[in-house]
């Protein structure tokens, strides 16, 4: 299926590695000029290593206001313009509510929730100028189903959904669609740094095996696509039939 995205220009934030490169390739596969942004210059070299067609590498903290800002002025002035905006960050520490402190949930509502706010306000008034946007924001499936050993992330990740679902209403007029996309256990580095051990969690997901990165990257695009211009303020699970809600 052709996409209807070869010529478009995306910034992808934190897409040095796991589902944000995932997307990247992907889009870039389709097309799409693509700027990545992260903290390390050397794994966001390695990273554009690994993307077919034109990508851009700056270096960012989009967790910081500043750097979200920063990151996506930069991506317009070496692509001409932002069509697509996909809002990622790393995970806080995982922890409970015995074991996180308050210092710890302002600084998963900085990464997880502030980091989306500043990168659509950076944006978004472009897109809507232009009458076409994407935003495809990466959040949890622990939105959905609150993870307790993640309860920082899931705290902040819900309030990103609400975030985007009223923004969604907002700039529905104006040919900007914007979604979000909740991912469950994938093959990534997060895993890994969780400590978590995949034979085990393949086991207790429906499909039977860990989502792989690529696959998520896949929907991402579509979400991108000319074809997805009338889904906008939803928020997609990606989780291999874990979550038991019906909503």
């Amino acid at each position: 299926m052709d996409l209807g995205l070869q010529g478009r220009t995306a910034a992808v934030a934190a897409a040095s590695a796991g589902l944000g490169l995932a997307a990247a390739r992907t889009l870039a596969a389709e097309g799409v000029q693509v700027a990545i942004c992260g903290r390390n210059a050397d794994r966001l070299a390695a990273a554009a290593a690994t993307i077919d067609g034109k990508v851009v590498t700056i270096v960012a903290d989009v967790s910081r206001p500043e750097g979200a800002e920063r990151f996506v002025a930069e991506a317009v002035e070496q692509l001409g313009q932002v069509d697509i905006l996909v809002a990622n960050a790393g995970g806080p520490p995982g922890g409970t509510f015995a074991s996180t402190d308050l210092a710890g949930y302002e600084e998963a509502l900085r990464l997880n929730l502030l980091s989306t706010v500043a990168l659509c306000q950076a944006a978004v008034p472009a897109m809507q100028e232009r009458k076409w946007g994407r935003v495809v924001a990466i959040t949890s499936v622990g939105v959905r189903q609150p993870i307790g050993r993640l309860i920082a992330s899931s705290t902040a990740r819900a309030g990103a959904t609400a975030f985007l679902k009223v923004l969604a209403q907002e700039v529905a007029g104006d040919g900007v669609t914007v979604n979000s996309v909740q991912p469950g256990m994938h093959a990534t580095d997060r895993l890994a740094h969780l400590g978590a051990d995949l034979d085990t969690l393949a086991e207790q997901i429906p499909v039977g095996f860990i989502g792989d990165p690529d696959d998520f990257g896949a929907l991402v695009a579509f979400l991108c696509a000319e074809q997805a211009k009338f889904i906008t303020g939803s928020a997609i699970p990606i989780e291999g039939g874990v979550v038991g809600g019906l909503q």
